[in-house]
């Protein structure tokens, strides 16, 4: 008797792009539709206490990238070898571990603005932005994935605290990274024509204005609604 030959097909699923449509969500949703500032209301402190002025605001942003990104990537590598118990202790960890190397690199090559910011860039260590990221994404998916994840949440945060220092700045101080943008348009119109600051800007307050505007435009143009 002959032996039969069964042949099984395998249904081989091809790979996932590396920009894939839910990767390319993992980056997008967070910069509007799942903003962490404007929905998740987080990390408000920093949008209201380093918005001042654009150049600590853009250092602020740059760190806070770093910072969320790196640990996304380094908690989704240790992910199975972390005992639940103690995930939060490694997870606060890597993240002391990276803003004390932001710090030390700040007061290396920047020390003005280390001087300024320095009280808030330790306290991305507790943000609230970063832990979340790492709790609900990172320790459940692979390091790529978390690292668009961190990379989003850190992007939609930034954008946000670039519009509140724009605008605090450019009403408050009537420049723009340091460049006097009042100055140059009272030179333009002539000596008689003079913009004044408004010092609510430079204060709290004005921040509050500003990001409740920011949310105001954000929810009526998403139809997003607190439940």
């Amino acid at each position: 008797m002959s032996a039969e030959t069964i042949e099984k097909v395998i249904d081989v699923k091809p790979a996932e792009g590396l920009i894939s449509k839910r990767r390319r969500k993992l980056v997008t949703d967070p910069l509007i539709d799942e903003n962490p500032i404007t929905i998740q209301v987080l990390g408000i402190c920093s949008a209201l206490a380093v918005t001042t002025q654009m150049k600590p605001t853009l250092v602020m942003s740059i760190s806070v990238i770093f910072v969320i990104v790196l640990s996304n990537v380094v908690i989704s590598l240790m992910r199975n070898t972390i005992p639940s118990r103690v995930r939060i202790i490694v997870q606060l960890a890597v993240v002391a571990t990276l803003v004390t190397l932001v710090s030390e690199l700040l007061k290396a090559f920047s020390y003005d603005m280390y001087k300024e910011l320095s009280v808030f860039i330790g306290l991305i260590i507790t943000n609230c932005i970063v832990m979340g990221r790492l709790e609900a994404f990172a320790m459940g998916n692979k390091p790529y994935d978390s690292m668009l994840d961190g990379l989003g949440s850190a992007l939609g945060y930034s954008w946000i605290i670039l519009t509140v220092a724009f605008f605090r700045e450019l009403f408050g101080s009537g420049a723009v990274f340091g460049i006097p943008v009042y100055s140059y348009v009272s030179g333009i119109f002539g000596d008689d024509f003079k913009l004044a600051n408004n010092g609510l800007m430079v204060t709290p307050v004005g921040a509050f204005i500003i990001l409740g505007l920011i949310v105001w435009v954000q929810r009526s143009k998403t139809g997003y609604v607190e439940h």
